[in-house]
């Protein structure tokens, strides 16, 4: 009797250690927190347009993310956005400038960072011009700075940031 129950319990004890190793394997990050702009942790390579939030507070709940940004204005003021997103892969929609942007987010096979493809189209002298970004966000330093490596198109070819949050 004893054995059988010794038997049961190793056999408990190892399916709950690899329930636990797995959940822990596939866990998505949070993003949740307020974060301040880090310029010299950031990278904006060749490119000449440092477009950065300088403070975002990130809610992450669920299936939902919030993102409420912080950044200049052109007048030395203040620019406030409040962006909705969902986390399961369809279309979101927010207003950006006098456009909408279409992005849809997609977690990284390994649930460490999440993927973001937005598009914006723009009309101008009456043509429509379509632009498509590329961001991933990840976390580094044990969960204290946010990184979002960004892609997008120039005329000289694709230019890739890196801007970087320090968690507050």
């Amino acid at each position: 009797m004893k054995n059988n129950q010794s038997k049961g319990n190793k056999i408990l004890f190892v399916s709950m250690f690899l329930l636990l190793v797995s959940a822990g394997l596939f866990a998505q990050v949070n993003f949740t927190g307020t974060w301040a702009y880090n310029e010299s942790k950031s990278n904006f390579g060749t490119s000449q347009f440092r477009f950065a939030s300088t403070l975002m507070t990130v809610v992450q709940d669920g299936n939902n993310l919030s993102v409420e940004s912080t950044m200049p204005s052109r007048d030395g003021g203040e620019m406030k956005t409040s962006d909705k997103f969902t986390l399961d892969g369809k279309v979101c929609e927010n207003p950006m400038f006098n456009t909408t942007r279409k992005s849809t987010l997609t977690w990284s096979e390994d649930k460490a960072s999440l993927n973001i493809a937005s598009t914006m189209n723009f009309e101008r002298d009456g043509e429509s011009r379509e632009f498509k970004t590329a961001a991933t966000w990840k976390l580094a330093e044990e969960g204290k700075v946010l990184l979002i490596e960004s892609t997008f198109p120039s005329p000289d070819g694709d230019i890739k940031t890196t801007v970087a949050y320090d968690k507050k």
